[in-house]
């Protein structure tokens, strides 16, 4: 069944699927351009990237650092299968998640279950695929034996929490508060330091966002209110300079001057210096904040939002994904180009409506048995306000 005929049930599907399509969407867009600067993917492709493209290296098998993943085509990357996971996790628990839920449920889908890799054009453990950042997961949790709330300290500090984050926003919809909180805990098992708190951001800015009548701009606000130190810093200077720019063909410079000072990553993007990727309070993951700064400059539109992370380079899978989610939590799935959901499912053998759907629906029992437990500590709290001493 296609996109355009299996069309959501109510506003929270529809915002649900918006949101969990449109992150595999930009993900596999920014997946042809990632790692590259806009000057060479402009003379890759002759011209900006409107959708679609073949790998930037056409013997993409040998070619290094690239190989062996078959970026580009339509295929999603690790950011997708990391955010399908914790959907499946979700599944199985039918609730809140913590970072518990990390080692007991996230691990053993990394390394349990062969399934289908875009990139690697073969079944295999996630495990194989995703990033040494990701990996550390299972080193520490499963091999290691870590307390999970402590797992995330030593990592690698990098965007890798942030790039899943978008299935808490919509289990906790509408309330970004509680979505920061559940992932800042969910995320300590990954991520220290700036990277876990920009993966309580990104599910505060898609909880926002699945709100009816959010806005771009009450999304920001909402990010701008919850992020701390150097990740609200960033967030709040990119954002400033976007709100000046009509475009984001003619805006790269002006947005990398902006991120740079709280960005470690290099501009030479694989040239590293010794602070990258390393805790700080001053610093910030560069994607999150660019990917809302692409938000600001399309006015919320998802295709400007993710062509825009897209023709960015350097992390474009991540900074597409990231405001891909957040594009297509504001705007349903309707928002999303059928075109693209089309291709990209097709190209990585993957259905990307049922992760959403099923993530809605666990919003739906989540969202219940939050409002019983409030229930039942309102009572009690009314009964201490009313009764006298006893």
């Amino acid at each position: 069944m296609t996109p355009l005929e299996d069309q959501p049930a109510d506003l929270l599907a529809s915002k649900a699927t918006g949101c969990v399509a449109g992150a595999a969407v930009g993900d596999a867009l920014g997946g042809a351009t990632e790692g590259w600067t806009p000057e060479q993917i402009v003379k890759r492709y002759g011209g900006q990237v409107q959708g679609i493209v073949p790998p930037y290296n056409e013997d993409w098998r040998n070619a290094r650092p690239i190989a062996p993943y078959h970026k580009g085509d339509g295929h999603i990357t690790d950011d997708t299968l990391m955010t399908h996971a914790l959907i499946r996790v979700y599944e199985k628990v039918q609730g809140h998640l913590g970072a518990y839920a990390m080692a007991d449920h996230l691990v053993p889908e990394l390394m349990g279950e062969r399934r289908w890799i875009p990139e690697l054009e073969t079944e295999a453990l996630p495990l194989h695929r995703i990033f040494l950042a990701e990996k550390w997961i299972v080193a520490r949790l499963h091999y290691g034996h870590v307390d999970p709330r402590e797992a995330g300290v030593g990592n690698i500090v990098n965007c890798g929490a942030a790039m899943y984050m978008a299935p808490v926003g919509v289990v906790n919809a509408a309330a970004p508060d509680a979505a920061y909180a559940e992932a800042v805990d969910l995320a300590g098992a990954h991520q220290s330091s700036y990277g876990r708190e920009a993966a309580g951001v990104m599910a505060a800015a898609v909880a926002e966002a699945m709100r009816p009548g959010a806005t771009v701009d009450s999304v920001v606000t909402t990010c701008l209110r919850l992020a701390k130190d150097g990740t609200r810093a960033a967030i709040d200077a990119v954002c400033e300079t976007a709100r000046g720019l009509g475009h984001w063909d003619g805006s790269f410079a002006a947005l990398r001057a902006a991120v740079r000072p709280y960005d470690t990553v290099a501009d030479t993007y694989r040239d590293q210096g010794l602070g990258a990727r390393r805790p700080s309070r001053v610093h910030s993951i560069e994607e999150l904040p660019l990917a809302l700064a692409f938000l600001v400059v399309a006015k919320g539109d998802f295709r400007e939002t993710v062509l825009g992370g897209v023709n960015y380079g350097r992390d474009a899978d991540s900074i597409a994904s990231m405001g891909g989610a957040i594009a297509g939590a504001l705007g349903g799935l309707a928002a999303v180009p059928a075109e693209w959901l089309e291709r990209v499912a097709e190209a990585s053998r993957i259905d990307l409506l049922a992760p959403g759907r099923a993530i809605a629906q666990v919003a739906r029992r989540v969202h219940a048995d939050d409002r019983a437990r409030r229930h039942v500590h309102e009572s009690a709290f009314a009964t201490l306000l009313t009764d006298g001493p006893r």
